[in-house]
């Protein structure tokens, strides 16, 4: 397993452990305020921390399927598949919601290749009701990648174990972030 760091998000109203050799993509991209958006150096791994308006689905389920369908809508993904939903209590007496963890596959054919990547995707969403938000964790994991970025199955679990470390370790520390 790599090194890891707890790493302040949003200006530090967000903290969550991640691996320590993460590329900040703001520091060689335009990134929204509503993201922080975080690669991989030696793969096609992404992370994307998100802000977003609280979507209309109140039960759990339905709600982080409306995000996953969206992502597959702005990936133009083929037949995305939903392969399990779960909720992790948070039971460490804080603010932070309990995370809602989606594990799921879409099929994506990226810049105008006829050939498909195959991307597992990892997703938490926490509902922060009171602010009407929703804060989702995205891992966007290519398996089969026609630009070199997939990694192996192997590669997959330990990728896996690190989203499950920094859903678990994300906390809200100032919900003034959501004004």
């Amino acid at each position: 397993m790599s090194a890891s760091i707890t790493r302040p998000l949003f200006g530090g109203a967000i903290t969550a452990t991640t691996p320590t050799h993460l590329i900040d993509a703001s520091d060689l991209r335009q990134v929204p305020d509503t993201q922080e958006v975080f690669m991989y150096p030696d793969s096609g791994v992404s992370i994307i921390v998100e802000i977003l308006e609280r979507v209309e689905p109140s039960h759990f389920n339905d709600a982080i399927r409306f995000h996953f369908q969206s992502l597959a809508h702005d990936n133009s993904a083929q037949s995305p598949e939903v392969h399990k939903v779960d909720v992790i209590p948070n039971d460490r007496g804080d603010d932070t919601p309990s995370p809602i963890l989606l594990h799921g596959l879409q099929y994506i054919q990226k810049f105008n290749s006829s050939l498909i990547d195959e991307v597992r995707i990892f997703m938490a969403l926490f509902r922060v009701e009171r602010k009407a938000i929703d804060v989702v964790v995205t891992f966007n994991v290519p398996t089969v990648s026609q630009d070199g970025g997939a990694i192996s199955q192997d590669s997959v679990s330990t990728i896996e174990a690190q989203f499950n470390d920094l859903v678990r370790s994300l906390r809200i520390v100032d919900h003034g972030l959501f004004v």
